[in-house]
């Protein structure tokens, strides 16, 4: 594998201060949400909510269902984890890397209770499956109106 040089950054050195500036701060808040700009959390998670349960799928490639942790306290489900580097290549002088590596940490706060005991986590193909069902206190009831 040869290694490309990828250099998108060109200007003066203003603009050389800016992009350094900005890849301090990028390194200094690695892993924490920061909407304001336009860093995105990782994984990517999305949640679904259906009549009986809550689904949440989180992105987690290159990660190892023994590398994730699960937990749900009350209402709070906290997925962690580390996805490793599995090899480094240097060649001619160039070193580049996009991928994302390291430990995470996403917390959710759950719209309703859950039955913690029956809790199913899939992890497959890059794709973390959470399953939570609601707890019966929580789950919705029709009531028929008499006229």
């Amino acid at each position: 594998m040869v290694l490309v040089p990828i250099n998108r950054r060109h200007g003066n050195g203003l603009s050389r201060l800016h992009n350094e500036m900005d890849d301090l701060f990028d390194g200094f808040f690695r892993g924490l949400d920061r909407p304001f700009s336009g860093y995105k959390a990782w994984p990517a998670i999305d949640v679904a909510e259906e009549k009986d349960s809550i689904i949440v799928r989180a992105e987690v490639p290159g990660c190892k269902a023994e590398d994730i942790d699960i937990s749900v306290y009350g209402n709070k489900l906290t997925i962690s984890g580390e996805k490793k580097l599995a090899e480094e290549t240097k060649e001619k002088g160039y070193y580049h890397v996009e991928s994302t590596y390291g430990s995470f940490r996403r917390e959710l706060t759950l719209s309703t209770d859950v039955d913690q005991e029956k809790i199913n986590a899939v992890c497959q193909d890059g794709v973390l499956s959470v399953t939570l069902p609601k707890a019966a206190k929580a789950k919705t009831i029709k009531v028929k109106v008499k006229g």
